[in-house]
């Protein structure tokens, strides 16, 4: 798990926002290579191979990681450390006990924890499940297939929508795949 880019540069003079310029080793997205698919709001957690959940974690610089920690990496402009941390040290530990009553899990890879108690719930759940990152309801794949690459373009799509973002996979299937992000909230609001 690494920071996943975004598609669109951020404005060096409000850093909430993206510019309409394509990001460094972004211009595949644009070019239309790869595959959409739905960035879902919640926190990621990951299914190691030997069956073992682990609960994305950034530690702020001056921070102590948690005990078990699997360091990532590091930004080299926030100083933050990207990592794993065990699921049994997770705030979210209990939420996800009660995904796993209630989702279909078993491949190792990365999952979104998502539902009541996990970041405001915008999307509606009564339960938290697990949703298999690149995954989403047929209906949903289809609109997403046909999302607009354009800054003017998928900044009206995105403002038009109830999902967070898109997230592009370069090669669809391939774990180590490169990847592209832009949520709807990197852009101002239409005007």
């Amino acid at each position: 798990m690494r920071k996943i880019p975004t598609l669109f540069i951020r404005n060096p003079d409000d850093r909430r926002y993206v510019l309409p310029d394509v990001s460094p080793g972004c211009d595949w997205v644009v070019e239309g290579e790869g595959h959409a698919t739905r960035k879902w709001d919640g926190t990621c957690m990951r299914l190691d191979e030997a069956g073992d959940w682990w609960a994305r974690r950034e530690v702020k610089p001056g921070k102590t990681p948690p005990s078990g920690y699997l360091l990532i990496g590091e930004d080299p402009i926030t100083g933050k450390k990207v990592g794993w941390e065990p699921i049994g040290g997770s705030p979210f530990v209990k939420y996800h006990a009660e995904a796993l009553t209630s989702s279909t899990t078993g491949i190792s890879g990365t999952y979104e924890l998502i539902g009541p108690k996990i970041n405001g719930n915008l999307d509606g759940f009564d339960q938290h499940i697990l949703v298999r990152h690149g995954w989403a309801p047929f209906s949903v794949r289809q609109d997403y297939a046909a999302a607009p690459l354009d800054y003017d373009g998928l900044r009206a799509w995105l403002h038009a929508r109830p999902y967070e973002g898109i997230v592009w996979h370069r090669s669809p299937g391939d774990p180590n795949t490169e990847m592209v992000k832009i949520k709807r909230k990197d852009f101002p609001a239409a005007q």
